[in-house]
């Protein structure tokens, strides 16, 4: 129910918005998967937007699998979103934690260049983040994906995190210290575990980034074993003007979005909790 909207009109007209907007989210959706159930010929005779002639051609996803090989690009995937993901949480939950509960010089500043840094846009480092990723010989790899991904997701991270530390109760740092724990025990055994709603919504946005990123990848990886799922997407897009698969296209497409839209179904209300959960001491 729409709160404060008592008016059966407004209520009307909102709850016809949403729904609008919901046909607007889901129709695009639904015409890649129906395009991923035809043949060339279907292409070519109907339109882009008719629907598929029987027998459904479901064979598209696993010639997309095989021929294109696409488990390494979803094992590429997987390990770069995990690697970068983790990374980046615990850097930022390390750094916010410090800015957030203890107080130094310059630590106000210091926290202000770290949420400056998200204004400035990411495409003008890309020239200077290639050379110096060449030069420590970390194209083409994995690992420099991760690196580049998790110092990107930091700013944002400290941002969100910053607000969950300052709302846990002192004390408990107080009774941690008086028991005898260091300040990084105190750190990993009480206040991270605390954070866990801002963790969870941190790794669920992180990963949804991750995941789709395109241009990093593009840019840092020539390699085709190396290719992530976007990479390869744009490859297979760009193959286009010479061979005419666009079943297969349409495929490989829904098998790069479900697995994000899956996990954003089923922590949607994690991300919206998690974001407000520290707003308020």
């Amino acid at each position: 129910m729409i709160v404060g909207l008592r008016n059966p009109v407004a209520k009307l007209f909102f709850y016809g918005i949403l729904v609008v907007w919901g046909i607007s989210v889901l129709y695009p959706l639904l015409w890649t998967l129906l395009d991923a159930l035809k043949n060339n010929e279907q292409f070519f005779r109907n339109a882009p937007w008719s629907l598929p002639e029987f027998p459904l051609l479901w064979s598209n996803f696993s010639y997309v699998w095989s021929n294109y090989n696409f488990g390494t690009y979803f094992i590429n995937s997987i390990v770069v979103t995990a690697g970068s993901t983790g990374l980046g949480l615990i850097l930022s939950a390390m750094t916010a934690y410090v800015l957030a509960r203890y107080k130094f010089r310059g630590s106000n500043m210091l926290y202000l260049l770290y949420i400056s840094s998200m204004m400035i846009p990411f495409v003008l480092a890309l020239i200077p983040l290639f050379f110096l990723m060449n030069s420590m010989h970390l194209i083409n790899t994995k690992f420099g994906l991760i690196v580049v991904y998790a110092s990107s997701l930091l700013a944002f991270g400290i941002f969100v995190l910053v607000g969950f530390f300052k709302s846990l109760p002192k004390e408990l740092e107080e009774a941690a210290i008086v028991d005898g724990t260091s300040y990084f025990g105190t750190f990993f055994r009480v206040m991270l575990p605390l954070s866990q709603p801002g963790l969870i919504t941190l790794a669920i946005i992180n990963v949804l980034n991750i995941w789709n990123e395109y241009i990093v990848g593009t840019i840092l990886v020539n390699d085709p074993l190396q290719y992530t799922l976007p990479v390869e997407i744009g490859v297979m897009r760009a193959e286009m003007q010479y061979r005419t698969e666009w079943g297969p296209l349409f495929a490989a497409l829904l098998i790069t979005i479900v697995p994000v839209l899956f996990m954003y179904i089923i922590f949607q209300r994690r991300i919206a909790s998690g974001i407000t959960a520290g707003a308020v001491k």
